[in-house]
């Protein structure tokens, strides 16, 4: 029987799809189940999950990395104020600016799917990291957006919400009727959208960051879920993908600096090649992906991805099914 290994195409066409896919809500993990499975041949060998000295693990671990580079890259700005506004924070020993309180929150919010990640991540991703499964997940992940998209429509016609009002922990909330209420806020720049993100409750940003679990189910998209989970809790589309992004990129990052030394041993011989330049195309990808996805959510939904998804995923299975 032959040794996984790892080819440039192989790493190049999973890096190019783990750009997009880890930030449009349609699940990378699932797409990198289902995709070599359905190809077939050597890559089903080659990429699999849970075949015996695999290096595809390995070799995922290191596109998140340049996923991860690609959000810091774009969001530098944002994240130059907030890094200023948790150093502050610290010396000052207080939370009174908008970057101060907004670091705060994205670290309270990252805790709950960090310690679910230590705990459960690789006992899901051997038990579910198959076409069967992924492929059910997908489906469900299309209809959770629909479902989040039709409820929050709902709440539009007969939701009346204060422009500005204290938030249950006594934190200002900066989001704007308009934002809240899930049209396109008028446009201020960066600064205002995560001033109106600082706004937020810690309960709220807290149970928006904990979405991110469902993203270890293979078929279950980290973006789609903290996506939706904020637009029920009153946030416009483009403030919740802005969040959504922001929340990913210490998760995304510390996961594979923790996994990253993996490729210095035996699951990292002979791939190193493949593994740059998968990553390299996964960076690319992922930035121009940004690019679109946010200006996308200015005036757009999730609706047609919960399309794809449920489509996708009814093929995908179909396909299990008859092999």
């Amino acid at each position: 029987m032959a040794v996984p290994s790892l080819t440039y195409p192989e790493a190049i066409f999973i890096g190019l799809l783990q750009g997009v896919t880890e930030l449009f809500p349609v699940s990378s993990l699932g797409h990198s189940v289902l995709i070599p499975a359905i190809i077939g041949g050597s890559w089903a060998r080659d990429l699999s999950m849970t075949a015996d000295e695999s290096p595809y693990l390995a070799f995922v671990v290191a596109v998140h990395v340049a996923t991860a580079v690609a959000l810091v890259i774009f969001f530098r700005n944002d994240w130059i104020r907030i890094v200023k506004g948790l150093f502050s924070s610290l010396r000052d020993r207080s939370i009174s600016t908008p970057d101060q309180r907004l670091a705060w929150l994205l670290i309270a919010a990252t805790i709950p799917v960090g310690l679910a990640g230590v705990l459960l991540d690789h006992a899901l991703r051997a038990a579910l990291g198959k076409p069967g499964p992924a492929a059910v997940f997908l489906i469900l992940n299309g209809i959770m957006l629909a479902t989040v998209e039709r409820i929050k429509k709902r709440s539009e016609v007969h939701a009346e919400v204060p422009v500005i009002a204290e938030a249950p922990d006594g934190g200002r909330v900066y989001m704007s009727a308009a934002a809240r209420g899930g049209v396109s806020a008028s446009h201020g720049g960066d600064v205002e959208s995560d001033n109106r993100l600082a706004g937020q409750s810690w309960g709220q940003a807290i149970l928006i960051g904990a979405a991110q679990i469902l993203a270890l189910f293979p078929g279950i998209s980290r973006s789609g879920a903290t996506i939706g989970t904020g637009l029920l809790k009153g946030l416009s589309h483009e403030d919740a993908a802005r969040f959504a992004f922001l929340l990913a990129t210490p998760v995304i990052l510390a996961a594979g600096v923790l996994k990253l030394p993996s490729l210095a041993g035996p699951e990292g011989h002979g791939i190193l090649g493949p593994v740059l330049a998968g990553s390299v195309v996964a960076a690319i990808a992922a930035y121009v992906s940004l690019r679109f996805l946010t200006r996308y959510f200015e005036t757009r939904t999730l609706n047609p991805f919960a399309i794809y998804c449920v489509v996708a995923g009814v093929a995908a299975l179909l396909w299990t099914a008859v092999n």
